[in-house]
Order: structure tokens, then sequence, then C-alpha cells
């Protein structure tokens, strides 16, 4: 079955972008249909194309892609579906995006700055994009980002599960590392049955990427296992900066749990040799066979996107798939 049918009147397709096809094809199990085939090449200088290999005339299309290395290739891909979307007549066209891409980029610091985050919603509406499905946004203003509906879903649940089951006998801390995430902090400890937070204070080098200085930590760890949450991994330079802190301060156990797990080198080293007990993340982005180590454990993140995907199809409530968290 390659498309999904509600009273004779409406027809479900999903295709997938070029960068993560896997995670495209588990939620098409999910779900119980199959991907549509592309069609997709890369011209000599660069340029691409991809076109549906069948109709998708009035159909509710659904283009997943992560945005992952290189991201701007996988950007552009994005976007020239979409058109190929709506110039093929389909009747409404989402944008699955398991991670945002330039969603660090959604404020200004400093004068001169862009607000890259917005440049990608605004390319996405113009293309053709009329929804945009997202896990875990780095900013929930990035919602408002985009002049149409934004569904945005959160790990947590899939992520406190597993570090409830696991963990949930020890004296626990939640901490977060930086003071913008400490509303985070507050939810993960209330999805834990009531745990502490703390926070770690740190400072960012505005002139560096991927340069933090984490300077103290606010809050009790001291013999307790510490929860140290965030939204992504990428060079692993902040989280493991904030784990050796939170070991200095008195912390027995570290563990690590965030969304997306981007990893950029040189991240694998830091997490390898690091103290900290496990890391666990979910795939919204692939992560190769040879980047898998010991201390990580990966969470599918498709039954979540499936579910999301159903209800958006027909016309039902993505929020109560999370009793209401905001």
């Amino acid at each position: 079955m390659s498309t999904l049918h509600v009273a004779g009147r409406k027809s479900l397709v999903l295709l997938s972008g070029g960068a993560y096809p896997e995670l495209a094809a588990e939620i098409a199990s999910q779900i119980g249909v199959t991907l549509t085939e592309t069609t997709r090449r890369e011209f000599a200088n660069g340029e691409l194309f991809i076109r549906p290999n069948d109709s998708v005339r009035g159909t509710d299309a659904f283009v997943i892609q992560s945005f992952t290395t290189p991201i701007n290739t996988w950007v552009m891909e994005t976007l020239i579906l979409i058109d190929a979307l709506k110039r093929a007549s389909a009747k409404r066209i989402t944008v699955v995006a398991p991670f945002y891409p330039y969603a660090r980029q959604d404020k200004k610091h400093r004068g001169r700055e862009p607000i890259s985050a917005r440049l990608i919603a605004d390319l996405f509406k113009t293309a053709g994009a009329d929804r945009v499905m997202a896990v875990d946004l780095h900013t929930a203003q990035i919602q408002g980002f985009f002049d149409g509906p934004v569904d945005h879903l959160f790990a947590m649940p899939l992520l406190s599960d597993y570090i409830g089951k696991k963990y949930g006998d020890r004296d626990m801390t939640v901490v977060s590392p930086d003071t913008g995430r400490v509303r985070s902090a507050e939810q993960w400890a209330d999805a834990l049955g009531g745990q502490d937070i703390a926070f770690v204070h740190k400072t960012r080098n505005l002139d560096a990427a991927n340069e933090t200085v984490a300077n103290r930590v606010v809050g009790e760890v001291d013999g307790r296992c510490c929860l140290l949450i965030d939204d992504m991994i990428d060079t692993g330079g902040s989280i493991t900066k904030a784990a050796d802190l939170l070991f200095a301060s008195g912390a027995t156990e570290v563990v690590i749990a965030a969304t997306h797990g981007i990893f950029s080198p040189p991240a694998l080293d830091r997490l390898k040799n690091s103290p900290i007990t496990e890391v666990v993340v979910t795939n919204t982005l692939p992560i190769s066979p040879e980047s898998h180590f010991d201390k990580l454990t990966v969470l599918s993140i498709a039954p979540l996107l499936g579910k999301a995907i159903k209800e958006v199809f027909e016309d039902g409530s993505v929020t109560s798939l999370f009793a209401g968290q905001s």
C-alpha cells in the first residue's frame, strides 16, 4: 500500500529527502504506507534535481528531511522538492524536519547578525510549504517564524521514560547546562517524579562558534546522580565541560540525555574519554555505525513522528500526544 486514504477523499504520501532515508522508511512503516519514490540527480556544477516518480495531485504530502551534514545541500534539496510538489498540484505540503536547520541562529546577539532560523522558515514558505513539523526546536520562538501551522514535538517523554526505568532508583538531580534550559530541567524533574534541579552557569564566546566556559554549579549535586539534559550535542565541548564541573562539585555519576546527536568532531572523542556513565539521544539525525560507542544509547523518534503525521492527516490533535506539555 503506497498511500493512506480517508473516506475516499484524502490521500497521504510520504517523501524522503536524501539526508536520512532510513528514518523516513521507519516512519512510513509506523504509519503503514510505503515511501513515494523520487528521482534525484546532482549535476557536475553541484546543482540538484529531485522529482516524485508518481502523481501527487490532490494529496497531503509530507516531506521528511533530517538536516545533517552537509546541511546546505539538504536545505536546497528540500526547497526543490517542495517546489516540485507544489507545481504537481499537491493539496497540502508539510515539511517534517526532525532537526530544524540553523535553529541556533534564532536572534541577534549583536548588530549586523542574521536571524537565519527565520530565513529558513521564509524559504520553506516561499517554496510552497503549508506546514512545518519539528522535534525540540532550540527555542520555542522559532514556531512564530513560519507563516502557517507549526507542530512542535517533544522527545522528553521518550527519553525520560528510558531514564526513569534505568536510573529511577538513584538520588538524582536534573541539571540544565545553562540558565536558558532551567524550565526544561523543571519539566524533566516533574516527569521523573519530582527530582531536584540545578544548573550550570556558563559564558559563551560570541566571536567563536561552539566555545563556552562552564563557571559554577548552582544547586545541590554533591553525592548525587546527575542527569545533564540538553536539546543537542554538537562538538560535545559544552556538555563534557559541564559534566567535569559536576564531578568536581561532588557528583557520583553523570548521565547525559539530549534529543539531537549532531556529533561534529571532536564530539565522539570527548564523550568517549569523559567519565560520564551514558549518553542517551534520539535518532532525529543519522548516527553512523562507526560513530557508535559503548556509552551511547539511541532511541527511535519514528513512532512519535508517525503518530504526529497521522494526527495532522486526520485533522486530529498533535498536542494530545504530549498531555499538554508546552
